[in-house]
Order: structure tokens, then C-alpha cells, then sequence
């Protein structure tokens, strides 16, 4: 049973104020007697508490086709729960993140048969002091993966990856008493960039695209806003309004400064690592048998090391562009290193990663399009994502929508002629694809010890971060299902580690956890888009609080008055306006949503918000003044001060 209340309070604060639904599946032959009394059970809450569970039957005819399905057809032995593996009796129920046709990949937790069900469901429904208290508490319930103190390996833990996540994994290991070696060995991007120790984020992935953000912003404030506030060059002698400053980026300079920034990080890391008596291995890892790792430095010398437990940490690699002539676009892993200005750019993709770039590009002055197959940032908020591809475009940023590139082919001065698949054509400087991206661990031998992954990604298939190779682990953007978030697989791996060698049972929680996209225009948000809180909870019990604001920061600059900020909060009409989303659009989005993922974790409702006092003047005060719903009809925009 995968659910532990250690008080009352804590059932009932799980049973009201759950803001995810559960979806509950439950197979069985159809004259099974047990099937049909936890089928029924579980049906009674699904009515009594629509908004909290869905049941989803799965009903078979006959004993004999529930057993093909279950045990001959291999069900049972997808699910990464090892207790599933010996089921055969009916029921067999679950929670799962989609209803629909079984699929073991999107089982989140195995519950039993009946009378697990039963369990689960008196669990479920048990009273509590009217006190509340904390938001439940889970327990990880991991298979035995065979750890002993006297295991004879060379080290208790080998993390392989120097990411982030394996990073902080590894620490928090050795600060709790285990042997841990880290294995990085940074296999260049097929344009030869290469880097150093910290993983996608620090080297070609959060710092240097912050950075490169913020010169943007800086340019563009320049532009925007300095005449208005009485900043810039004026006539000598004369007592007049500046009418602007003009600018000239530099690309080398800041690129010079933004690789030497990341150059002391990687050196601060190694340093960190010996600190804290981790034994950092630059080399490259595969896996022999479930204890050995074949390793290979950096002069192709070949040998061995062997550990109890492994983490994978190893991320992921961008997605190269399948068409013809491919191989002459680079990718986010060669950008920030990139030694010459990128000049005019195709930006390919919609994702969060090509406007970022995109957005930073323009910003310093680069003549910027972006290719578009279908929509702007799938997986946010459709009518934010709007609003950002309607400020670009007012920014100059060019979209080129519904096509992708059929062929790349040198032309003449080094440049790069893309035919679109609509038949048109350009010519470019850069070619710059983020279309997606793939976990690395095709090469790791995972195949050698029977490790599972997602034939599609590569990623790896996990319950509480543990593989189908129950000494194996994974955290970060390799393990499916994880939001690609550095401060994700940070958490992760140290709450990991906690587990594996500190004696804890507290799983990583991996909802309402805030993002920021950092577009011109940034977007921070934390839990559901509209779309998904109607998808999940029905359109009749979501409400939309919403406005549409001007900084304080922008109301003196004609130039930004095309366009404002906007903010919205999504909450649940039917489980007293809990709030299930924040998003904010405008400046400093990241600044300002931290602290209301923390409300969110809380379980914040609406009236906690209205209830909250703001700090005045500033655009984070607009969340918690917000008195206009979308179902009333009125005008969202703000007025006053």
C-alpha cells in the first residue's frame, strides 16, 4: 500500500484539499466477485468525490483472456512496481496519469488487488481531527536493491553524470557517509563544442542563456525607456530631453565574459566535489554487468570500476534536424560558445528553448525568424503563449508559421540557404534547431542489465527514481515522466540520496513546482494552464481570476504601451476556489512566482490570496488584487495605481 498517513490530520488534508484528481484504474474478469466489489467501491468514491477520483474499468470477459492479458501478454511484468510482477489474481488496480486503454508507462503507483483496494480505499475516507494540519505525507516503497555495508565494490555509489542533479546526488551520498565517485566525460555536440563540469545548465543551458537574456533586456531598456526617464546624449550646451541612445553589441565581448563565468563555475564544482570527498572521474562510462562500469578517459585507456548503486544522471542532448543538409544547423549546446556573431538566424522550433534564443538574439540586435510546425510552447498555457508570440512579433522577431526546413545547403560567404517545406526560401547566417530533446543514454549499455527505456526519448522509466534494475536509479531529465528543470533533478538527487543512505522514506514531489520561460516578455507559472484545469476538473468548476496591467517600471515609455503584463489564477469552484495554476506574464517572472510555488505546495486558495496584503509599487501585488473573472464578462484590464 503506497500511501502512508502518520496522522489523522494529515488524511483528511489529503482527502480535501488534493488538488489533482486521481485516476484510478481497476481490471478484472467480469464474474470475478472480488473484481466487481472493488470495481463497485471504487466507483462509490468516484460519485462522492468527482473532482478527487476517476475510475476507469477495464473488463474482461472470461478468467482465461484477463490472465493473457495480465500474465501471457507481459502486462503485469511493464509496470515498474516489482509486486506487480507476481500478481495473478483479479483485481489488479492502479493510478495512472491518463485514463484510456492500460499503459504501463503511465502507471504513477501500483496499488494490489482487492483487498489492497479496499485498504486503499478506507485509507482514503478515514475521518480526521478538524485541526488539519500538513499536506500528506508519501512513502517511497522502493524493491530491496541488494545494499549492504560489506558489499566488497569500490565504491558504495558511482554517479554517473556531472550534471546538476548528479552533482547534488552525489554530495548529499558522501555527506551522509557513503563512498561516491562522479563519472562526467562531455562527448562534444556534432558541431565540436565541447565543456566543462555542471551539466547542461551551467555550461550550455540556464547561466549563459540568463545572461545573454539579461543583455537583451538591458538593450532593449536602453531603446525603450531610457529617453523617457531622462537618460541619454543631448545637444552640448542645451537644456534639452535626450531623444535616445544609440548601441552597438558587442558578441565577442559578452561572449568572452559569459564563458569565463562558466569556466569559474566549473572550476568552483571540482573544488566543491573534492570538499566534500567525492572522487570526480573524467570519464566515460558503460555498463558491463549491474555492479561494473567499463570506463574510458579521455586517451581511449580502458578500465574498471564497480559500485553497489547507481545513479544516472546523464540528461539530455538537443534533437538534430532530420532533413537534408541537417548537419549544417547547430544547436543551444553551441550558441553560447559560439566565437563569431551568429549574425541572421533561423530559430527551428516552438519550444521554450528556440524563443528563448530567439528572444535574446533579437534583443542584441540580430536579425531573427523562427520556424513554427505547429504551436508556440506546447505543454504551457495556450492563451500566455499567444500573448509572448504576439510581443515578439511586435519586437521584430519574425515567424514563419507551419512549415519546418526541407534542406540546408551552403551558399556563397559561408552562409546557409533553408528551403521551408512549403517550397520557400532564405538565406541565413545561422540555422539554430531546438526541436526537442533526447535523453544521452544510448551508449551507457543499458541493454548489458536489462535497464528499460522509452524507445522514442531514451529516457528511463522509473517509481521513485528506481529502474527496472533495482540497484539502478535515475534523476533529471533522463528519467521519464520529470519536468527538465534544473532545480528538479537538484531536489530530486538529494532527496534520493537521502533514501539510499540517510534512512528516509520522503519521495520527491514532482507537482506545482514553478518554471519560468525567459522569452522578451517573460512567463512564470506554477501548476495547471487553463486548459489542463478544465481538461482535469471539468469546465464547470474552474474560474479564471485574470488582469491585464502596466508595470510601473514601463508607464513612462511610449514604446511599451502596445503591450502589457498580465497575470491569471486558475482555482477549482468546487473545493473552495483552491488554486490550481498561477501564471504571470511581464517583468522579473521568475522573481515573482517562487514564492506563491511555495503558497501552491500549501495548498493556497483564493481567498488566501485576497486575503494576502501586496507590496505597493510592484507588479507581484497585481496577483494578489485580482477581482475579475473570466465568466463575468467584465474588461480584465487594470486601472489606478
Amino acid at each position: 500500500f503506497f500511501f502512508s498517513f502518520p496522522r489523522d490530520q494529515a488524511k483528511k488534508r489529503y482527502l480535501f484539499g488534493m488538488s489533482r484528481q486521481l485516476i484510478l484504474h481497476v481490471a478484472g474478469w467480469s464474474t470475478c466477485g472480488f473484481y466487481r466489489r472493488a470495481s463497485s467501491v471504487l466507483a462509490s468514491l468516484s460519485v462522492l468525490f468527482p473532482t478527487k477520483i476517476k475510475v476507469v474499468d477495464h473488463t474482461f470477459p472470461s478468467r482465461a483472456e484477463y490472465r493473457q492479458w495480465l500474465i501471457e501478454g507481459g502486462f503485469r511484468e511493464k509496470v515498474s512496481d516489482a509486486r506487480a510482477h507476481g500478481h495473478s489474481s483479479s483485481p489488479f488496480t492502479w493510478i495512472a496519469e491518463t485514463a484510456g486503454e492500460p499503459d504501463p508507462a503511465a502507471i504513477k503507483d501500483f496499488i494490489g488487488g482487492h483487498d489492497d483496494t479496499l485498504t486503499w480505499c478506507r485509507q482514503f475516507c478515514a475521518p480526521a481531527d478538524a485541526a488539519g494540519g500538513a499536506a500528506p505525507t508519501s512513502v517511497a516503497s522502493m524493491a530491496d536493491d541488494g545494499h549492504k555495508g560489506d558489499h566488497g565494490y569500490d565504491y558504495d555509489l558511482v554517479v554517473i553524470g556531472g550534471g546538476s542533479g548528479g552533482l547534488a546526488a552525489s554530495k548529499e551520498a558522501s555527506g551522509l557517509g557513503a563512498k561516491v565517485a562522479v563519472l562526467d566525460f562531455v562527448k562534444p555536440s556534432p558541431a565540436g563544442t565541447k565543456w566543462g563540469l555542471g551539466g547542461t545548465c551551467v555550461n550550455v543551458g540556464c547561466i549563459p542563456k540568463k545572461l545573454m537574456h539579461n543583455a537583451a533586456i538591458i538593450n532593449e531598456s536602453i531603446h525603450a525607456d531610457a529617453a523617457a526617464f531622462g537618460i541619454g546624449p543631448a545637444p552640448t550646451g542645451v537644456e534639452s530631453a535626450p531623444t535616445g541612445i544609440e548601441t552597438k553589441h558587442a558578441w565577442e565581448s559578452m561572449r568572452e565574459n559569459v564563458q569565463n563565468h562558466i569556466r569559474s563555475l566549473n572550476f568552483k564544482y571540482r573544488v566543491n566535489l573534492r570538499e566534500k570527498g567525492v572522487s570526480y572521474l573524467n570519464k566515460l562510462g558503460k555498463f558491463k554487468d549491474a555492479h561494473t562500469l567499463e570506463v574510458t578517459d579521455k586517451k581511449g585507456r580502458v578500465s574498471e570500476i564497480t559500485a553497489s548503486r547507481f545513479i544516472i544522471a546523464v540528461g539530455g542532448r538537443p534533437t538534430p534536424l532530420e532533413c537534408e543538409g541537417g548537419e549544417l544547423a547547430i544547436s543551444s549546446d553551441d550558441i553560447f560558445a559560439r566565437e563569431n556573431s551568429p549574425g541572421k538566424t533561423l530559430c527551428v522550433g516552438a519550444s521554450y528553448i528556440s524563443l528563448e534564443c530567439a528572444g535574446f538574439l533579437a534583443g542584441i540586435g540580430h536579425d531573427v525568424t523562427v520556424a513554427v510546425r505547429s504551436i508556440l510552447l506546447r505543454g504551457f498555457d495556450r492563451e500566455v503563449a499567444d500573448k509572448i508570440g504576439s510581443y515578439m512579433e511586435d519586437h521584430g522577431i519574425k515567424f514563419r508559421k507551419e512549415v519546418v526546413p526541407s534542406k540546408l545547403e551552403k551558399v556563397e560567404d559561408d552562409k546557409i540557404k533553408v528551403t521551408f517545406s512549403n517550397g520557400e526560401t532564405d538565406i541565413y547566417d545561422t540555422v539554430l534547431v531546438a526541436i526537442g530533446r533526447q535523453a544521452d543514454t544510448e551508449k551507457l549499455g543499458l541493454d548489458n542489465i536489462g535497464v528499460e527505456t522509452n524507445s522514442r526519448n531514451y529516457k528511463i522509466p522509473t517509481k521513485f527514481e528506481q529502474t527496472s534494475v533495482p540497484n539502478v536509479y535515475a534523476i533529471g531529465d533522463v528519467m521519464e515522466g520529470c519536468p527538465e528543470l534544473t532545480p528538479v533533478a537538484i531536489q530530486a538527487g538529494i532527496q534520493l540520496s537521502r533514501r539510499l543512505f540517510g534512512g528516509s522514506k520522503e519521495p520527491m514531489d514532482y507537482k506545482n513546482i514553478c518554471t519560468t520561460v525567459f522569452t522578451p516578455i517573460e512567463y512564470g507559472c506554477c501548476g495547471y494552464s487553463e486548459d489542463e484545469a478544465i481538461e482535469k476538473f471539468g469546465e464547470d468548476n474552474v474560474e479564471v481570476y485574470h488582469k491585464s496591467f502596466m508595470p510601473l517600471e514601463w508607464s513612462l515609455s511610449d514604446s511599451r504601451s502596445v503591450h502589457q503584463a498580465f497575470t491569471k489564477v486558475i482555482v477549482d469552484k468546487s473545493d473552495n476556489e483552491r488554486v490550481l495554476g498561477i501564471h504571470f506574464v511581464g517583468p522579473n517572472a521568475g522573481e515573482v512566482l517562487q514564492g506563491y510555488g511555495t503558497a501552491m505546495k500549501k495548498g493556497i486558495t483564493f481567498r488566501d490570496l485576497a486575503d494576502t496584503v501586496g507590496i505597493h509599487p510592484t507588479s507581484a501585488e497585481e496577483i494578489v488584487t485580482l477581482t475579475v473573472t473570466k465568466s463575468s464578462g467584465e474588461d480584465a484590464a487594470a486601472g489606478g495605481c
